[in-house]
Order: C-alpha cells, then sequence, then structure tokens
C-alpha cells in the first residue's frame, strides 16, 4: 500500500553500526557534506543510535507520540526520515515512566528511524494555565485534569531521559515576540542558567545528544549573548529558538542573518516550529539544518492541501465535480488514487479517509520540498531554485491561486 521512498533514508541498523564504530562518544555526528558558493545553505548528513537523516530536513510532528492519522509506512513512503515528539504532553499523559516500560518512545511510536523530543518549555510558557515562574522552573496547571505539575530543567532531562529520543532539547524559556526587552533579558538569563543544569542532569549522554537553545527575542546583542554562552558550554547541536511567534517574516530573516553565524558550523542547527515554505527556503540559506512544524498535518485535517501553485481548500464548492488530484504531478498515495471531488465528499461526510490522505500529500508536499532542496545545493544551483521555484514564495499572510490564506497554528494538539 504506501509508496516506495524517494530519496534516500539509512537503514537504522547502518546508522548505528556508522555511529558506534567512529572514534567519537558522542550520540550524535553531523556530517557537512556541501555548501553553496552565495548562501550559507549547506548540505548534509546526521548520525544517531536510531541511523541518519539527511539535512536539510523537515521533521513531522507527532506531539503524543503519533503524527494523527499517519502509518509509520506511509510517513516513511512521504520521505520522512525523522519524527518529533513532545514532552510536555508525554509527561502527562500517558507518562515517561509508562513508556519506558512500553520499551521507549521508538516502541511505542513503532518508528525504528531518529527521534527528536522538545523540552516542554514552550507548551509550558505559551499554552499552560500558569501559576508561577521562577528562575528554579515553573508550575502550572495540567490541561488534562487541572492538577498542578513542576517542570524544571532537571525534570525536563529525567523525562527525556526516559522517552528515550535521540535527540533531546534543553529546558529553555520562550517569550512571545512582543514581550517587554526586560521579559527576553530574563528568558536568555533562565535559558543559559537551565541550559547548565541540562547538562548536569543528563543521565544519558552517550545515547542521547542534547540542543542549547538560542532565545534573544529579535536583539541581535542579546542572541550574540545567549549564542556565546550556549556554545562555550559544549552542546551536541543548537536550535534557534523564540522565532515564528509573531515577529514576522521579516525579523525572521534578520534575526537569522545575523545569529546563525554565532553557531558552530561543525554542528547541526535547528529552528523550532518553523515553517511555511517561504520560511523554510530563507532559512535554509542562512544555514539552517532542521526544521519541524504542524502545518502540513493540521491543515491537511482542515481540508488545506499545499500545492506549488498555491494553498488548495478542498471544501470549497468549485471541487465538488473535480476529477483531478489534488496537485498535478505529486507522487503521493492521495494524489496518484483520489480525485480532488472524492475528497471533498470525504470531508463533508465526517470521513477520517480524507484529512488522512490531504496530510498525507501535505508531508509529501514538504518531503518532496526538502529532497529537491538537498538536490539543488548539491548540484550548485540553490540560489536559482531560491529564486525562481515558487514555493520558495508560499508563506504565511499571502494570499495565493485565488485561495484563503492557509493559517498557522501551535502545537497544542497535534
Amino acid at each position: 500500500m504506501p509508496d516506495q521512498l524517494p530519496n534516500s533514508q539509512t537503514p537504522a541498523p547502518a546508522g548505528a553500526a556508522a555511529l558506534s564504530s567512529g572514534s567519537s562518544a558522542k550520540p550524535l555526528q553531523f556530517q557537512q557534506l556541501q555548501s553553496c558558493a552565495n548562501t550559507s545553505a549547506r548540505l548534509g548528513r546526521v548520525t544517531t543510535p536510531h541511523g541518519s537523516f539527511d539535512t536539510p530536513a523537515f521533521m513531522p510532528v507527532g506531539t503524543q507520540g503519533t503524527v494523527k492519522g499517519i502509518l509509520p509506512d506511509q510517513l516513511r513512503a512521504a520521505g520522512a526520515q525523522i519524527l518529533l515528539a513532545n514532552t510536555y504532553h508525554l509527561m502527562l499523559r500517558p507518562g515517561s515512566a509508562v513508556i519506558a516500560q512500553l520499551g521507549d518512545l521508538h516502541r511505542v511510536m513503532a518508528w525504528e528511524g531518529p527521534i527528536l523530543t522538545d523540552s516542554g518549555g514552550f507548551q509550558v510558557f505559551s499554552l499552560a494555565d500558569l501559576n508561577r515562574i521562577t528562575d528554579s522552573g515553573v508550575i502550572f496547571k495540567s490541561h488534562i485534569d487541572g492538577s498542578m505539575v513542576t517542570l524544571d530543567a532537571a525534570k525536563s532531562m529525567a523525562v527525556q531521559n526516559e522517552l528515550g529520543a535521540d535527540i533531546i532539547m534543553a529546558f529553555d524559556q520562550c517569550p512571545s515576540a512582543d514581550a517587554p526587552p526586560e521579559m527576553h533579558r530574563t528568558a536568555v538569563d533562565r535559558t543559559i542558567r537551565w541550559a547548565e543544569e541540562c547538562l548536569q542532569s543528563h543521565q544519558r549522554p552517550r545515547e542521547q545528544a542534547l540542543f542549547g537553545i538560542v532565545q534573544g527575542g529579535t536583539d541581535a546583542q542579546l542572541r550574540a549573548e545567549c549564542a556565546a554562552k550556549l556554545v562555550a558550554m559544549d552542546f551536541d547541536g543548537y536550535a534557534m529558538g523564540g522565532l515564528a511567534v509573531g515577529e514576522g517574516f521579516d525579523a525572521m530573516q534578520r534575526v537569522l542573518a545575523e545569529g546563525v553565524g554565532h553557531l558552530p558550523s561543525d554542528k547541526p542547527r535547528y529552528l523550532m516550529g518553523v515553517g511555511y515554505p517561504r520560511d523554510i527556503a530563507m532559512a535554509v540559506a542562512s544555514g539552517i539544518d532542521m526544521f519541524d512544524c504542524v502545518l502540513p498535518t493540521r491543515n491537511g485535517r482542515n481540508g488545506h492541501a499545499f500545492t506549488a501553485g498555491g494553498p488548495v481548500r478542498l471544501r470549497n464548492s468549485v471541487h465538488q465535480r473535480e476529477t483531478g488530484p489534488i496537485e498535478a504531478g505529486c507522487d503521493c498515495y492521495a494524489c496518484r488514487n483520489y480525485s480532488r471531488g472524492a475528497l471533498r465528499h470525504f470531508f463533508f461526510a465526517g470521513e477520517m479517509l480524507g484529512p488522512i490522505l490531504v496530510s498525507v500529500h501535505n508531508i509529501r508536499f514538504y518531503q518532496r520540498l526538502m529532497a529537491d532542496i538537498r538536490r539543488v545545493i548539491g548540484d550548485g544551483q540553490f540560489e536559482t531554485f531560491l529564486r525562481e521555484d515558487p514555493r520558495c514564495r508560499l508563506g504565511g499572510g499571502v494570499p495565493m491561486a485565488g485561495e484563503e490564506t492557509i493559517a498557522a497554528a501551535d502545537t497544542v494538539d497535534d
């Protein structure tokens, strides 16, 4: 039933063997294979104990240990090589100890490849009903049963150690873009302090790579300070956090142009929670290697499909008798087997198949984009691609192809 894998993916045993045979005791290896002559874009490969993935890479989001409605075989067929799961949600339900008893997150997700878990910090600060934030951590009210829960750097590490992902994230504070400067200053101070505590608390440093997260809002000096202190701690990789939180495309571009250069070139760089194809293409040009976002699956469940010509809203009546696929030339299972008219019917009939198929298409759309980006970097054609490929202009707030704008969303329930 699933498509054949359209781009390279190293099986888990081969990736694990490559890692264990190396001289480094680190749980992650990053190899830069090629770079763009006139941008900071780079082609690479990350090897973990559960296999390798090619970069630039996009990680589908499986918040609660599953990418909603999508089988692992379908994810692999779409080209996904690494998945993301959410520490906050899994800590609350079913609990990291239960995940560990079930055989760790790879077993629960039936995913043999690499997995990344976030620290839980973003969800705590942006989504939970907060009680108190201090320099030590945060006490918040569970959205499940209303109980009070404490989360700090040590707890985040303990939970992620039990979950068993290949890449785990340091606990950080992520303010909104419009937060006052003093809040960003406080968030950076806490993020640095908690990063040190995460390193001290990390109990599986030879099995799980730990990434530090750079905060600082749109303040270039604050970002540089945060990056310098985190780089001095020698994390296995680094993330740019606190973006795609309302600052806008131009501000994000400026922050990346100014800030990515502060991160070491021999380690992977991850832009958290991004995003639209235009955001990804711009960030790749800035030197970013890894991305995640709920857009493909969340919008798929709501009948919004990504295409190179712009978003397609399948609930619109214009598609009722449309016999063509979501996107001509797309090789995903949905486009090879179903018409727009059939998909529209599934949505109005309340059938699960509609949201599943459009999510499969959207994931494949993103993975085709990443595969094409990797190809053109390797061919020395990335600048031309960035200038000419219409996908590099697909972004939030820009109506395209006569359709309504696809709205970005947070990661509350994906």
